[in-house]
């Protein structure tokens, strides 16, 4: 019997509330722990995947991508359905399909986009709570865009990442920041070739902190020429950050989510 390993990538979408994080741990649920149990229930032998990019507790994801490698042979939609029909409430499989092991969904990626959502009202939200990062100030949502457009192109952003950050360089390239309004909610969404730890988040914190009117717009430039994260404010919460998707170059035809994350 063969023992050739094929390369399989899947899309997956999980709900960051009900998980510790990403990475397995090694006794708490974490997403990565689950998929790897249900993939390998489906495989009949121990499955390893790897992601394009871990996420902390409370950070959800619907475009996060995997790649793992198996011997066994299913068909795309056999490893769809077996694999969602054993996962938990929480996790879902988007898509899979066999790619070039030449692939690796960490290091092939081109870019990563993450949405960061702000749910604005007096009152706290209740069936939200999990999914939105609440302020019950007002906040100007053209204030936030106009200051961010400072973060693009290819800075050091040691000022915007957690102290516990073990990349090596803070140099990394943001290529679109947009900052939206409408009604009670805000939300930006970011693209970069690569995201320090915690990046996002105090990026928004900065921004939350211009939107309410308790800095000035300039402040978010001298945060990122200061390369201090001890001048950089409060970190914003968890809950409101999505991982929504990750570009690849066009020759690997990996599956994209058929429903952005878009419901606010």
């Amino acid at each position: 019997m063969g023992t050739h390993k094929r390369r399989l990538v899947a899309t997956v979408e999980y709900d960051g509330s009900r998980f510790l994080g990403w990475q397995r741990q090694l006794d708490d649920p974490t997403v990565q722990a689950e998929l790897e149990t249900a993939l390998s229930r489906v495989a009949n032998e121990p499955i390893s995947v790897t992601a394009a990019g871990r996420t902390d507790t409370g950070v959800h994801a619907n475009g996060q991508v995997v790649h793992f490698d198996t011997a066994q042979v299913r068909s795309d939609d056999n490893w769809l359905r077996g694999v969602n029909t054993l996962l938990p409430d929480g996790i879902a499989v988007l898509g899979v399909q066999e790619i070039s092991s030449e692939f690796n969904a960490r290091y092939s990626a081109l870019s990563r986009t993450y949405r960061y959502v702000i749910f604005k009202r007096q009152m706290q939200p209740t069936y939200l709570q999990n999914y939105v990062t609440w302020d019950y100030r007002q906040l100007d949502s053209g204030a936030m865009q106009d200051a961010a457009q400072c973060l693009l192109g290819q800075h050091d952003f040691n000022a915007f990442r957690a102290s516990s950050c073990q990349a090596k360089s803070a140099v990394r390239e943001i290529t679109s920041i947009q900052v939206n309004g409408s009604g009670n909610w805000i939300w930006m969404d970011i693209s970069a070739n690569g995201f320090l730890h915690h990046m996002v988040r105090n990026i928004a914190g900065v921004l939350m902190a211009i939107g309410v009117g308790e800095k000035p717009a300039h402040w978010i430039k001298i945060v990122l020429e200061s390369r201090d994260r001890t001048r950089g404010g409060k970190t914003a919460p968890a809950q409101g950050l999505y991982l929504t998707k990750v570009d690849y170059a066009p020759e690997y035809q990996v599956p994209t989510p058929s429903v952005p994350c878009r419901f606010w």
